[in-house]
């Protein structure tokens, strides 16, 4: 009787199992031009040859296995998926240094995983130097049971929505201008337009009477959006893959790597179509072009027939759902006192070299020589110091099962989207904006004097810090990784803004999934990238950090942001002075770009073939009008690299 007992126990197992699929996808990065927001032919990044990259649909339970190949001539790359777990297999989360090494140029990386513990809507993008802004970036939906029969609601439709910022100049050539002394602000990039479904004014074809569930995935590099439908309200019914009680509004606010589920059910009237309308959240610029349009208007056409809409207005964008009042459908209650309590103060700064970085706690984020989870791996009892991660890395350790609170204070006047890989988190807390051209001043955190905590706080994985305010973030720590925890901001990233979470080390030598492969170490080798070893590469002394990569030295006490100023002008002036005589200087030579070329062994990447020359020609005219004469210089330069 026990037999059949334990049988009849298992056959909903046996039977999803049985049902599993396994989907495979073999991808390999390029470059192509296309005029995504119909303004310019610029290169983004290919898959296979082909833009935009595939979304990817699987029902929970399925295997994903991804062979990556590194097309480029000289980058490296990886790909990771937003908002999984990755229970036990911390090494799929494709975060270069930290989780995996980089994937080299001519090198394949297999990503194999199944989907145990995650449902709704994701997305997945490259971890690398900013390459998603690029265009490698796609949609991940997750199906809760074949033909998603699990889901709580009931909807007719199903419609993913990727909704983004884009730049008229690739990542590489914006960051040389971003994270440089001319840019003592950090003042980020603008984007040139909002695209919707990799592309603008799109048209989306509904029928009346008819409940759609929206999946609107904000897959941009910088700016958050507001998002309406005109005449239509939004059902919210699952944020960053947690389902919630529903809960209604006619406007969303979505940061970067935020996503959204949400039920719209159409009119019976189809005289008439309606505007989808994106908003900059223009707050968030340091300055609008004249040229910039805010809004973004695609259209929601009930009839071919009839005109399509104008853009629409609304009387205030102070209406918006604010997250923080969301409740999962399944009510978790609030997790019990930290055990361990991480605060955490955000700052913006320039270091000795001039540049502009991020800062948690006066750390900016400096990857390792060896991946983080290779030094876990591969320091036996040290793995629970945290000092073998490096004191560039801004690394803790946390215990097996531990109650941890990640409390976030913001020093700067700018809204920042922070993401938590591997976990869904609480948030307990999450005060206003405060404003400094109105006089106010940062507010940290006060564990003595807060608004109460929520019975059943809203959980996801990507949530929003106001200016000069703070949020207190709650999770359990039952996910042994390596796991960052960053600003979403593509541009603040690259600034440094990170940390990193060892969670529970001990298991992750225990268990064999953990271990690398040899398709992965061979990943590693080929890059000459230490295999053991701590932060510094060394891997007999794991306390000893003596070469480990760091930061730029502070600039010295006494320097006023006038000094800063004029410092960095007098550093201007100097190198302007010296390409002025190296332009000069070189007047007289014969050739001198294919000299320069051959010198300095330019790479042709960003140039493809000669079927795009023109397309070429167009995009470098647009970057030497917004960058001025330097790069009309090195423009001529790379023309001349052999295909």
């Amino acid at each position: 009787m026990m037999l059949i007992s334990y049988i009849i126990t298992l056959l909903p197992i046996v039977a999803t199992s049985a049902l599993a699929k396994t989907h495979t996808f073999n991808w390999t990065t390029g470059w192509d031009y296309q005029n995504v927001d119909g303004v310019l032919n610029r290169p983004v990044i290919t898959c296979n040859g082909q833009w935009p990259w595939p979304d990817i649909r699987v029902t929970k339970g399925d295997r994903i296995q991804v062979y990556l190949t590194n097309g480029f001539n000289d980058s490296d790359t990886s790909l990771h998926f937003h908002g999984l777990f990755q229970k036990d297999n911390n090494k799929m989360d494709g975060v270069p240094f930290l989780t995996q090494c980089p994937i080299g140029p001519g090198d394949t990386y297999l990503y194999n995983f199944t989907v145990e513990d995650n449902v709704g809507t994701y997305w997945y993008h490259s971890h690398t130097a900013g390459q998603y802004e690029d265009g490698f970036r796609g949609m991940l939906i997750i199906e809760d049971g074949e033909d998603n029969v699990n889901f709580p609601y009931e909807y007719d439709y199903d419609v993913p929505l990727g909704i983004g910022d884009w730049y008229d100049r690739t990542v590489d050539l914006l960051t040389a201008d971003f994270m440089n002394l001319y840019n003592p602000t950090g003042a980020e990039p603008i984007p040139q337009n909002l695209i919707l479904n990799n592309t603008r004014n799109l048209t989306w074809n509904v029928q009346p009477d008819t409940t759609y569930l929206l999946r609107i995935v904000n897959i941009g590099g910088f700016v958050s959006q507001y998002f309406w439908i005109e005449d239509h309200d939004m059902t919210v019914v699952e944020v960053d893959g947690v389902y919630t009680e529903k809960n209604t509004t006619n406007m969303l606010y979505l940061t970067v790597a935020q996503r959204y589920s949400v039920l719209i059910h159409t009119k019976n009237d189809t005289s008439k179509n309606f505007a989808i309308m994106q908003k900059f959240d223009d707050t968030m610029l340091d300055l609008i072009p004249k040229h910039l349009e805010l809004n973004s208007t695609s259209y929601m056409v009930y009839n071919s027939s009839a005109p399509l809409p104008d853009e629409n207005f609304v009387d205030s964008l102070d209406e918006y759902l604010d997250d923080f009042y969301l409740v999962p459908y399944e009510k978790v209650e609030l997790f019990d006192e930290p055990d361990y309590r991480i605060t955490l103060d955000v700052k913006m700064d320039n270091l000795i070299n001039g540049i502009n970085y991020a800062f948690f706690n006066n750390i900016t984020y400096v990857t390792p020589k060896v991946p983080a989870l290779i030094s876990v791996l591969t320091s036996g009892n040290d793995s629970t110091n945290a000092l073998v991660y490096g004191t560039n890395t801004n690394s803790f350790v946390l215990k097996k099962d531990e109650i941890v609170d990640i409390v976030v204070n913001n020093y700067d006047t700018g809204k920042h989207p922070f993401h938590l890989h591997g976990h869904v988190f609480q948030t307990i807390s999450r005060d206003r904006p405060y404003e400094a051209d109105d006089g106010e001043t940062v507010h940290p955190f006060d564990l003595t004097d807060h608004t109460p905590y929520p019975d059943y706080p809203m959980m996801r994985d990507t949530i929003y810090l106001n200016p000069q305010s703070s949020f207190v973030i709650r999770f359990k720590a039952d996910n042994p990784g390596v796991w960052f925890f960053h600003c979403h901001i593509e541009w603040h990233l690259i600034q440094g803004l990170a940390i990193v979470l060892i969670e529970d080390p001990e298991n992750i030598q225990a268990v064999e999934s953990q271990n690398f492969t040899a398709n992965e170490l061979n990943v590693c080798k080929n890059k000459n990238i230490p295999v053991s070893g701590n932060a510094a590469g060394d891997s007999v002394d794991f306390l000893n950090l003596k070469d480990e990569l760091v930061q730029p030295k502070a600039i010295p006490d006494g320097f006023t942001k006038k000094g800063i100023i004029a410092m960095v002008f007098s550093c201007l002036c100097g190198v302007l002075g010296l390409i002025m005589l190296s332009v000069y200087g070189l007047m007289d030579i014969s050739d001198v770009e294919e000299k320069v070329v051959k010198d300095f062994r330019l790479s042709p990447e960003i140039l493809l073939d000669d079927k795009n020359m023109d397309h070429n020609e167009s995009y470098q005219e647009s970057v030497m009008e917004k960058s001025g004469s330097k790069s009309k210089f090195f423009t001529s330069i790379r023309r001349l690299a052999p295909l």
